[in-house]
């Protein structure tokens, strides 16, 4: 496929408010892209389509995506709005830490639902539209924990391998219809430390301070990363070295990549 076209063109963005996707909607603001918002936090939502409407049209739609209902209707309300849409991008996540033992399944299934079920709802609803507009896109970000899972993150790990594993396979069969691209950030500064859920049988809680540590990226760089990846339909992209060097360690020694990782913690 030529490269996609931003300029003239409506992107559809979850997880909007905030970290990766809140920069991602400046980027594709200032390449011309007109913007369908979506998250769950209204006051944020609404402060960054002020901030990026300016020369692009805007709209918004809250939604928490952890349910499928309220998934549905926002899918149904973007078409009306927006017959023709010429990128999705699903970039909303949540985390939950704790050992698998140490969580319910109601919790393990926020966490799928909201990083697996939802971008996959979202994708079959629209996709219909996306295909319908030569030279559309789609992009789902995955994580680095979609190429490693580390102890501690059963449920996300779940969740970013499912994504990617759907990704790939989409990216085969849309071939010469609609662009897809795999995304795996590593440490970006988001708000996902924040709103992260630890499982209710860990012993006195878990300090998720300790996760933004690792969160060093600015999100504007990783969106600089994505849009590239788009442009020139990258069919995988990994964002940041500690991303890279894990992806690598994997693909050397499949067997043995974790306690090497866990020295280099």
């Amino acid at each position: 496929m030529r490269d996609y076209v931003f300029d003239g063109g409506t992107a559809v963005v979850t997880g909007a408010a905030s970290g990766i996707g809140e920069a991602l909607a400046h980027a594709l603001a200032a390449r011309g892209s007109n913007l369908v918002l979506l998250d769950r936090d209204a006051d944020r939502l609404a402060a960054v389509a002020k901030a990026v409407g300016a020369g692009v049209d805007v709209s918004t739609h809250v939604a928490d995506l952890a349910s499928a209902e309220e998934t549905a209707a926002a899918a149904e309300r973007v078409l009306a709005e927006n017959p023709r849409l010429t990128l999705l991008i699903n970039n909303a996540g949540v985390a939950l830490g704790g050992r698998f033992d140490q969580l319910t399944l109601e919790e393990f299934g926020w966490v799928v639902d909201v990083n697996f079920r939802a971008p996959v709802q979202l994708t079959h609803a629209l996709l219909p539209a996306l295909k319908a507009a030569p030279g559309s896109h789609i992009a789902n970000v995955s994580s680095l924990f979609g190429l490693i899972a580390p102890p501690g993150q059963s449920a996300y790990a779940a969740s970013k391998f499912a994504i990617r594993g759907f990704t790939e396979a989409i990216r085969h069969e849309l071939a010469g219809q609609v662009g897809v691209t795999s995304v795996h950030p590593g440490g970006i500064r988001t708000r996902i430390a924040e709103s992260a859920r630890v499982g209710s049988g860990v012993p006195g809680g878990m300090d998720t301070r300790q996760w933004e540590r690792v969160l060093r990226m600015d999100p504007a760089k990783a969106a600089v990363v994505i849009v590239d990846a788009i442009e020139h339909r990258k069919p995988r992209v990994l964002i940041g070295w500690d991303a890279k060097i894990p992806d690598l360690l994997v693909r050397l020694l499949p067997g043995a990549h974790s306690r090497l990782l866990g020295r280099l913690r």
